[in-house]
């Protein structure tokens, strides 16, 4: 069959999609050989700027244009040189030979490459479309989604609510204080990331700049390959490498997505949870149904699609975190493929951020719904009364609560009422004691 979102398998490139279509341009086969291109004409454009050869306007012009206008059909040309040389990396640096050829630069096309091996390309262009979807794709996202919940954080920051410890009623919250725990989480984490390098190797062979330093023994390659990955690439180059980037920097970007995702899995399980005690409605739309067979139901499906994909993404970024780091010796393929699949977590991680957006929007505060789960709950005042009348001397007054709230399911407004009264303290300490109520009894909070 041909490819389509019918006969894709995996969802990624069938039901998706249209969500994540644009990660094309950083993880494709086609970004992939495209990033490759890139830093084999900048290194080419490097050389001849440090003055290795003299290279004419008009070519560099040229080559420009290739980089600028790489498309489609360039990678299927490149492709084919694959299918002979069977080999990636070298089908690139062959069809750049080809490109200068019709520069009419030939006698230069020996720059192209010059003392690199492979990994030289691969760890400098994974990292840079790493760094690349990062910045203009994942964290403008996230940094949306945050915003997105602090609004809606702004939005109930007054709004009394019954908090929930094991399940069980405790001392209220307000429900734009508890959105803005996410918000803080999140916050912590983005400044975390966002201080992580964009590691790249760079040094030859076995990362000693062998072949460069026998052919130019005068020249400082420490200094030049520090100087390439870092102010052309706007990389960070590891100065003592085997073949191979160590990756612990790229598997530390793994396990900080991996603790973003796991914050927004707590965000969404609680979402759900406030939804199925009735404390959001959903917004419908004509024509959608909730289930096959009962009418009534309106699923907070957006939700569990997001817990689900980010799930997905974690249990990826998992082995992407574990295994790229490790290598024989100098190196092995082993992170070649695995390196391939970098795209599907951040793919599954849009498509989260997307439901978790869908879903907020849909959102409808009930605010009789919490007010009556509040007035319900008298007896998690007993936490203020009893703290008062440690204030005052009284004794043994958390004993005195416990006796008439644990366990008891009837304590309402009455019950309490009669109890502060009963007790032995002034006639101000009662009216302060009665002044509390589950509604009023929230605590404070930093401003936001």
């Amino acid at each position: 069959m041909e490819l389509s979102p019918l006969t894709a398998v995996t969802p990624i490139d069938g039901r998706y999609r249209k969500q994540v279509q644009h990660l094309d341009e950083y993880f494709s086969e086609y970004a992939l050989i495209k990033y490759r291109v890139l830093v084999e004409i900048e290194y080419f454009f490097f050389l001849a700027d440090k003055r290795f050869f003299k290279l004419p306007a008009k070519a560099r012009l040229q080559l420009k244009k290739v980089l600028d206008g790489f498309c489609i059909d360039d990678a299927q040309q490149i492709k084919q040189i694959e299918s002979v040389t069977n080999h990636d990396v070298k089908a690139v640096e062959y069809f750049l030979k080809e490109q200068l050829d019709k520069a009419g630069i030939g006698h230069l096309k020996e720059w192209i490459h010059f003392g690199l091996t492979s990994q030289d390309i691969n760890n400098t262009s994974i990292p840079l479309s790493w760094k690349h979807c990062m910045e203009h794709e994942y964290l403008p996202t996230l940094i949306n989604l945050q915003n997105h919940v602090y609004q809606l954080a702004v939005q109930w920051k007054d709004i009394p609510m019954l908090a929930r410890t094991h399940g069980q009623p405790a001392s209220p919250t307000r429900l734009g204080k508890e959105m803005m725990v996410f918000v803080e989480r999140l916050n912590n984490q983005i400044e975390l990331f966002a201080s992580i390098p964009y590691a790249a190797k760079f040094g030859g062979a076995t990362g000693n700049f062998n072949a460069h330093h026998i052919a130019f023994p005068k020249k400082n390659w420490v200094v030049l390959g520090n100087d390439f990955v870092e102010n052309t690439l706007g990389l960070q180059r590891m100065q003592f490498t085997t073949q191979i980037e160590h990756y612990d920097s790229l598997a530390t970007h793994f396990d900080a997505l991996k603790r973003i995702n796991n914050i927004l899995m707590d965000l969404c399980r609680d979402i759900w949870t406030y939804i199925s005690m009735d404390y959001f409605k959903q917004k419908t739309k004509k024509g959608e149904v909730g289930s096959s067979a009962m009418p009534h139901k309106v699923n907070p499906i957006d939700f569990e699609n997001a817990e689900g994909n980010l799930g997905m993404a974690n249990a990826l970024l998992e082995h992407l975190s574990a295994k790229l780091p490790i290598s024989r010796l100098q190196r092995d393929l082993t992170d070649s493929t695995v390196l391939r699949n970098m795209g599907s977590p951040v793919a599954h991680i849009v498509i989260a951020f997307k439901s978790i957006e869908k879903g907020l929007g849909k959102l409808v505060l009930n605010e009789a719904k919490l007010k009556d789960d509040l007035e319900n709950n008298w007896a998690v005042v007993a936490e203020a009364i009893q703290t008062i009348l440690r204030r005052e001397h009284y004794p043994n007054p958390y004993e005195a609560l416990k006796d008439l709230t644990r366990g008891n399911h009837k304590i309402d407004k009455k019950t309490m009422q009669t109890f502060i009264q009963s007790l032995k303290v002034s006639a101000a300490v009662k009216k302060e004691l009665k002044s509390i109520t589950p509604s009023n009894y929230t605590g404070v909070n930093p401003d936001f």
